[in-house]
């Protein structure tokens, strides 16, 4: 289907999930930019690239590639 081709409400959608995306996405990297290897299950090369698997890349780094914070 073509952009034209949407309801207007259909392309509001798509835009919206595109922004999550993106937002998602860059907080993910930020994180993953700033935490500690010692912080991340596995190796950090292998998350940058699995975090640009949308959409499920960035979620399974914040449900399983972060180490929770040391007491």
């Amino acid at each position: 289907m073509r952009w034209s081709e949407m309801s207007r409400r259909r392309r509001g959608a798509l835009v919206a999930l595109g922004c999550a995306e993106i937002a998602l996405t860059s907080a993910v990297a930020v994180d993953l930019a700033f935490r500690p290897q010692d912080d991340v299950r596995g190796r950090k090369a292998l998350w940058w690239a699995g975090i640009f698997v949308q959409p499920v890349g960035p979620i399974a780094y914040l449900l399983r590639g972060r180490r929770r914070p040391r007491s």
